[in-house]
């Protein structure tokens, strides 16, 4: 039978087969290691599309209020209000509010307790402004739900001032919104955990919420959150200069940096040394080299854009911001440190600068 395979040589064929082939055991064994690398790398990557996720609704958000907040700003019904209620009751006539409810009842429209640093904060004792630290306010917290998902707990400031950069009480920027007309304490995710600040839990001049520590860096250093403050009049600054413990009072009323100290001062804390700058720098810049020489730029590494978002400092990866210090060097300058895109540095500056 010239030219056939006789079944010796199939039965060969088949024994070299099987020996390039995987065993059982060599196949159990790469699913073992394929699903301890999974189970190692896919929380990590979860964790880093809700950050990102719960980034952008922020940064959506606070485009949409601050848009609103300009309307009523031109439209002269922003400043002028004596109740939060009142405030709400107009701000509902330029973004939409599915529901509002009173002082008495916050937790229908927003979650029972949230965390706020590392406290557990029982939300139905959050009733006055001076519960988000602003203790110069005297009114009311009013819960809201918008009508994208989000839901917030506002307080109104009666007493409205302008900013420095333009002729309104409201900025809308890359950085997000900068005003002294309200502080909203906002969820991205509404009702849904994990209801934890840094996460989908904002805030918008939320100085303080519980305890002051909103912000820990890795040395478990505390700040509290990022605040829009308002300028210390001449006035104030001759007033209250021992209490505060300002070395020089500035001759006009544009003192941003005496503001920040009279804001930090009136909630019991007070603005970071430079050294804890320098922290913040060294959380903020992984693998970078933190220089604390005046005006030397970090080297290496840039700014975890991810992070600073979640912490408040910013909305967008693009902008720059500045942080005072708790150092004065005369009546016109103060220290403070500068926390761009790809580097960080220290320096001064006047202190009527308003974005500080």
């Amino acid at each position: 039978m010239g030219g056939g395979t006789s079944l010796s040589s199939h039965r060969a064929g088949f024994g070299v087969f099987w020996s390039k082939g995987f065993t059982l055991a060599e196949v159990l064994i790469t699913l073992a290691i394929i699903g301890i690398v999974a189970a190692l790398t896919i929380p990590t990557l979860v964790q880093n599309y809700q950050t990102r996720a719960w980034n952008t609704a922020s940064q959506v958000f606070q485009r949409k209020l601050g848009e609103a907040l300009r309307v009523m700003n031109v439209q002269g019904t922003l400043a002028g209000y004596t109740t939060t209620e009142a405030f709400v009751d107009e701000l509902s006539k330029h973004i939409k509010i599915t529901r509002i409810c009173e002082n008495d009842d916050i937790t229908t429209c927003f979650s029972d307790t949230v965390t706020w640093g590392d406290e557990e904060v029982d939300m139905s004792k959050i009733k006055k402004a001076k519960n988000f630290g602003q203790n110069d306010w005297d009114t009311n917290t009013v819960a809201v739900q918008f009508a994208n998902g989000v839901n917030g707990v506002i307080a109104y400031n009666p007493d409205c001032r302008q900013n420095q950069f333009s002729n309104d009480v409201i900025t809308v920027g890359e950085n997000g919104i900068g005003t002294t007309c309200l502080a909203i304490l906002y969820d991205v995710d509404g009702f849904k955990n994990p209801n934890t600040q840094q996460k989908d839990l904002r805030g918008l001049n939320v100085i303080s919420l519980g305890s002051n520590c909103a912000i820990e860096l890795s040395d478990g250093t505390c700040f509290t959150a990022p605040f829009y403050h308002i300028a210390l009049t001449h006035a104030e600054c001759i007033e209250r200069q021992s209490e505060l413990g300002i070395e020089y009072c500035k001759d006009d009323n544009n003192d941003f940096w005496g503001g920040a100290v009279k804001t930090c001062h009136d909630m019991g804390s007070s603005l970071p040394s430079q050294e804890q700058l320098d922290q913040l720098a060294r959380d903020l810049y992984p693998g970078a080299t933190i220089n604390t020489g005046i005006g030397v730029s970090s080297t290496g590494g840039s700014r975890d854009n991810d992070l600073a978002v979640s912490m408040g400092f910013i909305s967008s990866s693009g902008y720059t911001f500045w942080l005072w210090s708790s150092e004065e060097n005369s009546k016109s300058y103060a220290y403070y440190r500068c926390f761009s895109p790809t580097s960080t540095y220290r320096t001064s500056n006047i202190r009527d600068i308003s974005n500080a």
